[in-house]
C-alpha cells in the first residue's frame, strides 16, 4: 500500500502541469461539441495509452529508446494531423445549428482524434517503460502489478481529461455569447497549440 500511494503521488505530480497535447484536444472538442461527445476523444486517448502500456511491458520502450529516429515520422504525422484539424476549424464558416446537425455522426472521428494524438507520441511508451519498473516488486507476480499500475494511471488520466473537458464546456457557454466564429477560431488555435506541444516533445536514445 505504501508503494501504491507513492505511485499515486508520482502520477498526480505528473499531471500537475499546464494542459498537454491530449488535454488541449479535449478542451477544444468540449467547447465545440460538448462534454458528452468529447468522451469519445477521451476513450480514444485511453485506448492508445493502453496499447502504449502493453508495448512498454513487452519491451517496446527499449526498442524505441535505441532506435528513436525510426519513430520520428510517427510524431510528425501526428503534428501534421493536428495542424490540419486546427486550420479546418479556423477557416470553418459553420453555424451552431450546423455543428448540432452533424455532431451525432462525429463519434468515430472524435475517437480517432484522441487515439491518433496519443499514439503520435512515442515518448509515452518510453515514459511507461521507465515509470512502472520503479514500483514493481520483482519478488511478486509482475502481471497483476502491471495491471494495477496501468488501470490506476488510466483512471487518473481519464478523470483529469474529464475535468479539462468540463472546464472547456464552462468556457464555451461564455464564448458563444460573443460569436460562434470565435469559438471555431479558439478551438483551431488549441489544436495548433497541441501540435506545437507534440512537436516539442522529444527524447534521446539510450547510449
Amino acid at each position: 500500500m505504501e508503494t501504491y500511494l507513492i505511485y499515486l503521488a508520482a502520477v498526480a505530480v505528473f499531471f500537475a502541469t499546464p494542459p498537454d497535447t491530449s488535454q488541449l484536444l479535449i478542451i477544444s472538442n468540449s467547447v465545440r461539441y460538448g462534454l458528452r461527445r468529447s468522451a469519445y476523444t477521451i476513450a480514444g486517448d485511453l485506448t492508445a495509452n493502453s496499447l502504449q502500456m502493453t508495448g512498454a511491458a513487452f519491451g517496446l520502450a527499449a526498442i524505441i529508446a535505441t532506435s528513436a529516429s525510426a519513430f520520428v515520422w510517427i510524431k510528425w504525422l501526428g503534428v501534421a494531423y493536428l495542424v490540419w484539424i486546427g486550420l479546418q476549424l479556423i477557416l470553418a464558416k459553420d453555424r451552431p445549428e450546423d455543428v448540432a446537425a452533424t455532431a451525432s455522426g462525429q463519434s468515430a472521428r472524435l475517437f480517432r482524434q484522441g487515439f491518433v494524438t496519443s499514439m503520435a507520441n512515442p515518448f509515452a511508451v518510453v515514459f511507461f517503460g521507465a515509470l512502472f519498473p520503479q514500483f514493481i516488486d520483482p519478488m511478486m507476480p509482475v502481471l497483476p502489478q502491471l495491471l494495477i499500475l496501468g488501470l490506476t494511471y488510466l483512471v487518473v488520466d481519464g478523470a483529469i481529461l474529464l475535468l479539462w473537458g468540463w472546464l472547456g464546456l464552462r468556457a464555451a457557454a461564455a464564448l458563444r455569447r460573443f460569436s460562434f466564429g470565435l469559438v471555431n477560431k479558439i478551438c483551431g488555435a488549441l489544436m495548433i497549440g497541441a501540435a506545437m506541444l507534440l512537436a516539442s516533445k522529444d527524447f534521446e536514445p539510450e547510449r
